[in-house]
């Protein structure tokens, strides 16, 4: 059986060239232009991974991400985005976006991107049984069953790099965990990306943890090298 990706873009040249791309790859396709409609055809299509164009009729690709994570659907999202600007990328991985490509984007880059999410998310669900205990950073009770962080009365979503990441440092407390050693475990040996991405996450996971500013209290930057865990 094929592997079945959705896309969601309502620019017909665009829509139509990524679907003869990931044909040609071997995918099965399924296509939605409507970002209204984006949600219902992820219901029914039940894609292994969802590439969403953020600039979309009827509904904003940032909308819809925030929609599917809402309903707890777990399918991997790779945004799309005509924007250069660092805040718009924060935004969409806020949401629940694994990665992203700017367009215009190249066609090996963007194939590269969606079988390094596919491994990872074939990697993460042949080792979720081990991976399921609850465990707490400061204040914060992290429940990987339900991508749930809990500090107090307070409730936040966690995407599954974030999950990840908070995993990983945990089972590291007080190691140096490199730039580039977070992106192969978390993102994959064929990530592409640049650590922005890794650094932006970062950021995200302070603001849940409560551990903003520049006096981090669990999530400390090692310049130049990575970051560790303080329990």
């Amino acid at each position: 059986m094929k592997t079945k990706i959705l896309i969601i873009e309502d620019d017909p040249h665009i829509l139509l060239g990524l679907e003869e791309v990931l044909k040609s790859d071997g995918f099965e396709v399924a296509v939605c232009n409507r970002g209204d409609r984006a949600v219902e055809a992820v219901t029914r299509h039940r894609p292994a991974l969802l590439l969403l164009d953020v600039m979309l009729p009827g509904l904003s690709g940032y909308d819809i991400c925030k929609q599917v994570r809402a309903q707890k659907m777990a399918t991997p999202i790779l945004m799309l985005t005509a924007k250069g600007q660092e805040i718009d990328k924060v935004v969409g991985l806020d949401l629940g976006a694994d990665d992203y490509v700017t367009k215009p984007f190249g066609v090996r880059e963007l194939l590269a991107r969606i079988h390094a999410l596919l491994r990872r998310i074939s990697a993460d669900s042949g080792t979720a049984a081990c991976a399921q205990t609850p465990f707490q950073i400061g204040a914060a009770i992290i429940d990987p069953k339900t991508f749930q962080l809990k500090r107090g009365k307070t409730l936040e979503e966690l995407t599954a790099k974030e999950l990840k990441l908070l995993q990983l440092f945990f089972s590291h407390p007080g190691e140096v965990l490199s730039r580039d050693r977070l992106l192969n475990e978390v993102w994959g040996y064929n990530y592409y990306g640049t650590t922005r991405t890794l650094d932006q996450v970062i950021v995200q996971l302070r603001k849940k943890l409560c551990d903003n500013g520049n006096e981090s209290k669990h999530l400390v930057t090692v310049h130049g090298v990575g970051y560790k865990l303080i329990l």
